[in-house]
């Protein structure tokens, strides 16, 4: 999500780069890295959501690490040159290009072959403060990749886009480790098979509300907004360091009566004071919906599912659907 984010500086990120090449090339084996780790395919993910999908269709096959570990604001991760240097060593590289500029520029310095980007796998949009179900797409999206700097990374969160990152995933699999191929199209399909039950549970658990509106920190839950009709309202853009104008306020304010609004999400690991100062003021009450930009102790779940199914359930109570 470098939309609208605080980027990291150019030189900076050249700088760690440079001396990532170096330790690479000081800790690479001589003739080159295999791809494996302890006999299996040595997958680098960049964060928690690609995190997820190697293991779940990966499964016994692979040994997977991340780069943004837990607690760890995704967006603006600065790579260590140890870091750098797994980059180069793995069997497959997993990540999503525009959300963290440092790995975007890593990735293109290591020139691993099998390196896989998310946002090639779905179809990309943008989003600003406000989304609502008057735009929302329909299942046939054709996939293409990132459309600028200011397209909506935040993919993970429409169980649908996700299923469909996740059978582009699969098949890189097959591709890269061709030996386990048909474990990893079946783990492919199992997941894609839960993904399609969530997305189930969404649909028919919002069907009922009195409202469609709910207020959210920041504009991470768009395409979960056009795919299941609600209007998500955003304090502050795709940018939950940003401080929003009085005239935002003055705006949510408004929209809160009007659309009948009783709470104001906030995340876990970002900035509450303002999410918590806005229903101050306009006597609403705070709850989670997260981002599932990583899973911690204060999360509402152990992995993706579970998370995700307690965004519905809070959704739910905002809602006030039966």
């Amino acid at each position: 999500m470098n939309v609208g984010r605080r980027l990291i500086p150019a030189a900076a990120v050249a700088g760690a780069t440079a001396l990532g090449l170096v330790a690479l090339s000081a800790c690479s084996p001589a003739g080159g890295s295999t791809g494996t780790k302890n006999g299996k395919l040595d997958v680098v993910a960049s964060f928690y959501p690609m995190e997820y999908l190697a293991k779940e269709i990966g499964g016994k096959h692979v040994s997977v690490s991340a780069l943004t570990k837990p607690g760890t604001e995704p967006h603006d991760l600065e790579l260590t040159p140890q870091q750098t240097a797994r980059l180069g060593e793995a069997g497959m590289i997993l990540y999503l290009k525009g959300l963290q500029p440092a790995v975007d520029e890593a990735v293109g310095q290591a020139e691993v072959k099998n390196t896989v980007d998310a946002a090639g796998l779905t179809r990309l949009e943008h989003h600003g403060t406000s989304v609502g179900h008057g735009h929302e797409h329909g299942h046939g999206e054709e996939p293409h990749g990132g459309e600028g700097d200011a397209a909506d990374p935040h993919i993970w969160l429409d169980p649908v886009k996700y299923a469909q990152v996740a059978e582009g995933v699969g098949k890189a699999l097959e591709k890269a480790d061709p030996d386990h191929a048909a474990d990893y199209r079946k783990n492919t399909e199992q997941l894609v098979g839960k993904l399609d039950g969530l997305d189930k549970e969404f649909r028919n658990g919002l069907k009922k509300r009195s409202t469609d509106t709910f207020i959210t920190t920041h504009a991470a839950f768009g395409y979960l907004a056009e795919r299941y009709g609600l209007d998500q309202e955003a304090i502050a853009g795709l940018s939950p360091e940003s401080e929003p104008s009085p005239a935002r306020i003055r705006e949510l304010h408004g929209i809160a009566g009007k659309d009948k609004v009783n709470t104001v999400f906030f995340e876990a690991i970002a900035n509450k004071r303002t999410a918590k100062s806005l229903a101050r003021d306009a006597r609403l009450k705070t709850d989670v919906l997260d981002p599932l930009e990583g899973i911690t102790a204060q999360s509402q779940g152990h992995n993706y599912l579970e998370v995700m199914q307690a965004n519905l359930r809070n959704l739910q109570k905002a809602l006030r659907t039966p």
